[in-house]
């Protein structure tokens, strides 16, 4: 497995296309410390974009087809911008067929690109799907010359996984990957978009953050996700028809619409599976809350062990975590020097991120890697670990 920070897509785009491309665009991945699985019903989240994303080496193309290679997959896509399959191809493109549908109902495209894409770190737990969306978008709209707002790029890459991939996430990714500033935690509101971007205190210890990955690939559209979502709306219709107040569509409902003391006051109705997801959002809530409060003072410690609160949670809560991403997180969490953890992303197969104190890292490093292949060492050709650092969000 070959992952490099470099621009290898450059020079396959130049070996492919005989000329050097016209551009190149990039969006960085994300991690959310806490603030985990509560975005698609309208929680807070933290979170940083990373110094590591997607490139995409691309030039214009006349005649309005979009022709795209990956280096991460040997199968190339092509479609025109204003004839896309209406229904996904099952394949690593779908989300940029997806992002091109919601452009063209919003703009009026012409153009399309050629272009290679390249990830620089492993796909899982890092948003690459939200990534490449947006850089590929980024991209569409300067050869088109259109100029949608931070909000509407959030939204049409939003809209193109729901909708078009069909995975229920909510908006978390995306803000992330755009509003963020580099040594600034985002803590955002998901229900109305507000924002603040704290800045890391002067005061703070040194800190850097760890992306430990597990060696495990996973599609959020093929694993339990969409069935934890569906769980976690249930608890919300159920907990409004238990206090009277009023619904609509199931679809259309959200946790964040019913008030802590109403759960208080009717959970002990709801099945177990439902509880334990409702239980997982008021709480991630609360831990948001303090997390932010946490960075604000400059409290890197108290802001990692929430931190490490939440991963918990994830586990026995929100029920996710394969036996090897739970075996990574524990080792992470109790080497000298990391403040605190979690799983990265839905938490099935993918990656785990810590925050940690970078005078430790080598030894974070190894320790990690010795215990968490002594108890799956047939995953040591596919086991990673990289340092980062938080970074600005695209740039449109």
């Amino acid at each position: 497995m070959r992952y490099l920070c470099g621009m290898d897509c450059i020079s396959k785009f130049e070996s492919v296309y005989r000329k050097s491309p016209d551009a190149v665009a990039f969006c960085p991945y994300r991690v959310c410390p806490v603030g985990a699985h509560v975005d698609h019903q309208w929680g807070k989240v933290t979170g940083f974009a990373i110094d590591k994303g997607i490139h995409i080496a691309y030039s214009t193309k006349l005649n309005g087809i979009v022709e795209l290679a990956s280096l991460q997959f040997v199968k190339r896509a092509q479609w025109h911008v204003r004839d896309v399959f209406e229904t996904r191809r099952g394949d690593w493109a779908d989300y940029l067929r997806g992002a091109t549908i919601e452009l063209a109902n919003r703009y009026p495209l012409r153009n399309g690109i050629s272009g290679v894409i390249e990830g620089s770190l492993p796909i899982g737990g890092l948003s690459s799907s939200a990534a490449v969306t947006i850089a590929f978008l980024s991209a569409l709209c300067r050869v088109n010359d259109v100029h949608p707002s931070q909000l509407e790029l959030i939204d049409m890459a939003l809209r193109a996984e729901v909708n078009y991939v069909g995975v229920s996430v909510g908006k978390l990714d995306q803000s992330c990957e755009i509003f963020s500033r580099r040594d600034h935690l985002l803590y955002l509101d998901t229900q109305d978009d507000s924002y603040e971007l704290i800045p890391a205190s002067a005061a703070m210890k040194p800190w850097k953050i760890g992306i430990f990955f597990s060696g495990l690939e996973r599609n959020l559209a093929g694993v339990k996700y969409n069935m934890r979502v569906d769980e976690v709306r249930s608890a919300a219709y159920a907990l409004k028809a238990y206090a009277g107040m009023e619904y609509g569509k199931f679809r259309e409902t959200h946790l964040r619409e019913v008030p802590r003391e109403v759960y208080d006051r009717y959970k002990d109705r709801l099945p177990v599976t439902w509880h334990r997801r409702a239980e997982h959002f008021y709480t991630e809530l609360e831990r948001v809350e303090r997390g932010a409060e946490a960075w604000r003072s400059g409290d890197i410690e108290a802001y990692g062990r929430i931190s490490t609160e939440s991963g918990h949670s994830s586990i026995h809560n929100w029920e996710t975590g394969s036996p090897e991403l739970i075996a990574l997180y524990e080792a992470i969490v109790h080497q000298d020097g990391v403040y605190g953890g979690r799983f990265s992303g839905a938490g099935f197969k993918g990656c785990c991120m810590a925050l940690i104190d970078p005078a430790f890292e080598e030894s974070i490093a190894a320790g990690v890697k010795r215990e968490y292949l002594a108890a799956f060492p047939a995953l040591a050709d596919n086991y990673l670990y990289c340092g980062c650092h938080s970074a600005d969000g695209v740039s449109l």
